[in-house]
């Protein structure tokens, strides 16, 4: 999925994020990691983490199995890649 192509808003993500147990956010050199089973994640922290300045999904957007990659760094892709 191209989050610059298919836009995401807020409301959009649980939907989105259904069935999935893990989120790995990347912005920059920044690399946030979700376990979305649990209840200590909060709604305001994965918001943060996964919108970019513009409101929508950060680029790419890429699941893989029950894991969703969200924004870019060389580290996280090299580590859920190999």
């Amino acid at each position: 999925m191209d989050a610059r192509k298919q836009r995401f808003a807020p409301g959009d993500l649980a939907e989105l994020f259904d069935g999935a147990t893990k989120l790995v956010a990347m912005k920059g050199k920044q690399l946030e990691t979700f376990d979305l089973r649990s209840t200590a994640v909060t709604d305001e922290a994965l918001l943060k983490a996964v919108l970019g300045p513009s409101g929508n999904l950060r680029a790419p957007a890429i699941k893989q199995g029950k894991t969703w990659l969200v924004g870019f760094n060389p580290d996280g892709f090299q580590e859920a890649f190999g």
